[in-house]
């Protein structure tokens, strides 16, 4: 359950981002990682409402710039991010110009595989290798399969929960399906009113499938560097990911 506290009423794009998302903590540890290693500044593609900014500003002291397109997440981490090293710009992770050079670029919780064509990816990486510093490193988390498991092999996933306002929301994570090139990620949605009413929905999430090969070797096109490969495990709620590793030739 998220403690952050927000000022307006968040909008129900933003109080899902923060239910589905908030408590996620598995990347963490390899973000600070390469923080220390670089320092910064650093850039955060695709940042919702602030999960990772508030998180590596907070512990590392750099200033932590993320980059989001829904115009309520980007308010919601202005809000969030008074006295601290954080901030959001708006913007899409295909076209961008901020005008500043970072040392790291991050892009978490498969953020390159939710663009729909090949075309999208590059020019995603080609904005990525303007913006770093010679030397830089860029992140990229990204599923390549998707585990099954034997039914009754392990327990069933517990909800993430929030309340805002009096209203309970919920967010049970389902098995994940795998489509022709897609991976689909599904959730039930659930929300309490106070007067104890249920109302419930479905939520997708669709993942281009993609692999570490393919994406290096497109990065290589837009002047990156492939300079290794990183794990992160699966949670209860969230798959696991590998986390490409590209440079900036000096």
């Amino acid at each position: 359950m998220s403690k952050w506290d927000v000022s307006p009423p968040p909008s129900p794009r933003v109080i899902w981002g923060d239910v589905e998302c908030g408590s996620y903590e598995a990347d963490l540890p390899l973000w600070e990682e390469l923080v220390a290693k670089t320092g910064g500044p650093v850039l955060e593609l695709g940042c919702g409402t602030g999960r990772v900014v508030f998180h590596l500003a907070r512990v590392t002291g750099e200033l932590i710039i993320g980059l989001e397109r829904d115009d309520d997440s980007v308010g919601a981490v202005w809000d969030r991010a008074r006295g601290t090293n954080g901030d959001a710009e708006y913007g899409d992770v295909r076209a961008f110009d901020l005008m500043v050079p970072f040392k790291l670029v991050l892009a978490p919780m498969q953020l390159i595989q939710l663009l729909p064509e090949r075309a999208d990816r590059v020019c995603c990486l080609a904005c990525v290798a303007e913006h770093l510093e010679p030397d830089g490193c860029a992140a990229f988390a990204i599923v390549e399969d998707v585990p099954t498991l034997p039914a009754g092999e392990v327990a069933p996933p517990v909800p993430d929960v929030r309340e805002v306002d009096g209203h309970v929301y919920s967010s049970l994570p389902l098995p994940p399906e795998v489509r022709d090139g897609e991976i689909v990620l599904r959730r039930l949605r659930q929300v309490v009113a106070p007067d104890g009413t249920l109302s419930e929905s479905s939520n997708e999430v669709v993942l281009q499938t993609l692999s570490a090969e393919t994406l290096e070797q497109e990065a290589k096109e837009m002047g990156l560097s492939p300079i290794g490969r990183r794990e992160i495990p699966a949670t209860e709620a969230h798959i696991g990911s590998t986390v490409v590793l590209l440079e900036r030739a000096g």
